[in-house]
């Protein structure tokens, strides 16, 4: 690996965000999902940053970036908001165009940035998702019992913040292994780092508004977009954990194909937390996807 490592808080708009650099080459955004933090890219980065300068900050609310409060309709963990920051941060980073990858709650934030923001995004991929709006619009009784937490960390007046609190780190620990393949083991050093920043009552709070939001003001966004017709331009990689809830229950690729022009991806081993499951596998993928000429330029 050549080029810059390093680690920063940037001031967005009155938001610290923390963030890490590393290697040199063309910029590569990685956004980390629930309940982690930027930490959970750490084994592709290291492959990525062999090609890339690869930019993995901890999204507003969790690791040690800070936690605003979220307002009365918890607008300030929409998607949109989380996005307009992490474009901020790689324009601070002299980055006006780049390439993103998003897990989890990432993959909806970089969803919503290539759709906020087309002439920043060059190519996109999303792991272990499929459209927030299609999932809402398609809940069942296999989503309510797979994806509870939806519905839990939503619920309003403290009551997941509560629960939660009296255990974080049983709860963190417990979300790895009900959304990991069976035999999965994390990186306890790393899981270790979740475990610190998710004890911290405001990130709990913090996280359970990022939840708020996708069942309210994110909806609204994400209905605006497909009335006025907005569809993912740039080139789409999909990818999804072969043992996990997304697999089992949606043709993903054909979903996505509702959503965006460009489209391809597969399954590869492992649950939903595929970047640390399966890293070799995952950072083959992008580093094939992002290569083409002009990707991330």
């Amino acid at each position: 690996m050549t080029g810059a490592d390093e680690t920063t808080d940037l001031d967005v708009d009155g938001v610290r965000i923390r963030v890490r650099r590393r290697g040199s080459g063309s910029p590569l955004l990685l956004l980390h999902g629930y309940p982690q933090t930027h930490r959970m890219w750490d084994g592709v980065a290291t492959v990525l940053a062999e090609r890339h300068e690869v930019i993995t900050p901890d999204l507003r609310g969790y690791g040690d970036s800070s936690a605003p409060d979220g307002g009365p309709d918890h607008a300030g963990y929409a998607k949109r908001a989380m996005a307009a920051d992490v474009v901020a941060v790689m324009a601070a980073l002299g980055h006006e165009r780049f390439a993103v990858a998003g897990h989890d709650r990432g993959g909806r934030v970089a969803h919503r940035l290539a759709l906020d923001h087309p002439q920043a995004v060059t190519r996109l991929a999303v792991l272990d998702i499929a459209p927030t709006l299609h999932m809402v619009e398609n809940t069942d009784r296999q989503l309510a019992y797979g994806y509870y937490h939806w519905f839990f960390l939503a619920q309003p007046d403290g009551l997941p913040e509560r629960l939660i609190g009296a255990d974080p780190g049983w709860f963190l620990r417990e979300k790895l292994r009900r959304w990991s393949a069976p035999g999965t083991v994390f990186d306890e050093e790393r899981v270790a780092e979740y475990v610190r920043c998710f004890s911290r009552p405001e990130v709990v709070h913090a996280s359970c508004e990022d939840y708020r939001a996708a069942l309210g003001v994110d909806l609204d966004h994400d209905r605006a977009s497909r009335e006025a017709g907005q569809r993912v331009g740039c080139p789409l990689l999909v990818l999804w954990g072969e043992a996990g809830f997304v697999a089992r229950s949606y043709d993903v690729l054909d979903v996505w194909r509702r959503y965006a022009d460009d489209v391809r991806g597969r399954a590869v081993p492992g649950g939903h937390f595929c970047p640390e499951e399966s890293p070799a596998e995952v950072a083959a993928a992008l580093v094939e996807f992002f290569a083409v000429d002009g990707a991330a330029g």
